[in-house]
């Protein structure tokens, strides 16, 4: 058996398609356009990638993208105080502060100081306890983004054991909730786990999100289950070249697996695309545009 690959770059341009249609509507019908402040805190290299991309797509899907990069030495006080002027910008209707934060800034005081209606991160508290409760909500990027290429892969998910490794706010927790409120039966493991490989043998779906090399071999995994590889772990570089592997051994997966992401070219890009599918749903629930088509799932291929 060889996997079949979940291609997050083809599935992303189909979900990009699909919101720039809606953000066209949007302007055609009621004239507003969506807007993403981004805040980019000190001078990472990743991080400042990272932004550049996703405001590249705000603007390439029809956004407006306002751009605030800070230097590192920014006082926590002064990034509060923007949060709070974006918090108040009838302009802007997403918010994402680029994480890590610089080490002398409290990154929950800044998450939680971020209007929870901007919130498009989904990390606030209130957008946390929201998707414990069911309730509809603006749910972390990368989390949808697995969640939209499982769906897209498998169908319905009932009854499907699902095994996410990691518990971090930002992905393992909100990706164990979204699946729990899809009816699978969810194990949440993590390094402290007992015999971590068999836990990870039972789950028709795993979800490896850990932040460790290649940790997750080829005799973890069930055969013909579908793998979420979230890992992003840069490996050496010799020639300057940014090179990525995720947390599972793709070579030893994908000869077990069924359908596997890879790393590049997975869950990345569907991160992206789906903080503009926050934009937009933010955009129309603060402005009370219901009857605006926000997508929810990978459109079909043509």
């Amino acid at each position: 058996m060889t996997a079949a690959i979940i291609d997050g770059k083809e599935a992303s341009a189909r979900l990009k398609g699909g919101i720039a249609k809606a953000v066209a509507d949007l302007k055609a019908r009621y004239n507003v356009t969506p807007g993403l402040a981004t805040v980019l805190v000190g001078d990472d290299p990743a991080s400042h990638v990272y932004v550049a991309s996703k405001q590249k797509t705000a603007v390439e899907l029809g956004m407006a993208s306002f751009q605030h990069d800070l230097a590192a030495d920014t006082s926590e006080a002064d990034l509060l105080a923007l949060v709070r002027k974006l918090n108040a910008d009838p302009n802007v209707n997403g918010i994402l502060v680029q994480m890590p934060l610089p080490k002398h800034i409290d990154q929950v005081r800044v998450i939680t100081a971020i209007d929870p209606a901007k919130d498009v991160d989904g990390l606030h508290p209130q957008s946390a306890g929201r998707l414990v409760a069911g309730a509809d909500t603006l749910v972390s990027c990368t989390p949808l983004g697995c969640l939209m290429l499982l769906k897209d892969t498998l169908g319905d998910l009932t009854g499907k054991n699902a095994v996410v490794i990691g518990r971090s706010i930002l992905v393992g927790k909100p990706v164990a909730m979204l699946l729990l409120n899809e009816n699978c039966t969810v194990t949440i493991a993590h390094s402290r786990t007992k015999d971590l490989p068999a836990v990870c043998r039972t789950a028709d779906i795993l979800v490896a999100a850990v932040g460790k090399l290649e940790m997750v071999r080829g005799d973890w995994i069930k055969p013909g289950a579908t793998v979420i590889d979230v890992g992003i772990n840069p490996l050496p570089s010799t020639d300057g070249k940014r090179r990525l592997r995720g947390d599972v051994n793709y070579a030893d997966a994908s000869q077990v697996a069924s359908a596997i992401t890879p790393v590049p070219g997975g869950v990345g890009p569907m991160t992206i695309a789906c903080l503009m599918v926050n934009t937009l749903k933010a955009c129309c629930m603060q402005h009370g545009f219901s009857d605006v088509k926000v997508p929810t799932s990978l459109p079909p291929r043509n």
